[in-house]
């Protein structure tokens, strides 16, 4: 999930001093208006459709193997915490052995 958050923060570090250039050259009650769509067509809606891309190319890894439900998973990153890997349907980074149950908040 870093690699949406890189690209945002590249893509925002582009768009405000292309925003700030146009200041200059667009009528200042269409230049707000033209800035939030900007913000929104190239920063926010992209990292939405990335994040459902990563979503569901990790669904079935988030939601049905046996790592999903050990203590040391972090669904955010699709990451064992322990061995610092990112597990695969194929690879259990700790053939079962570290697994341990995530401790319900009740």
């Amino acid at each position: 999930m870093g690699h949406l958050i890189f690209w945002a923060i590249i893509r925002t570090a582009i768009l405000i001093p292309t925003l700030w250039l146009l200041y200059e050259f667009i009528e200042y009650k269409y230049w707000w208006w033209f800035a939030i769509l900007s913000i929104y067509g190239v920063i926010v809606h992209p990292l939405v459709i990335q994040y459902r891309m990563f979503f569901e190319s990790n669904k079935e890894l988030i939601e049905n193997t046996l790592c999903s439900s050990c203590k040391y998973f972090d669904k955010t990153a699709v990451l064992c915490m322990k061995h610092d890997v990112h597990p695969t349907l194929e690879n259990l980074p700790c053939d079962g052995i570290d697994w341990e149950p995530k401790e319900n908040d009740k």
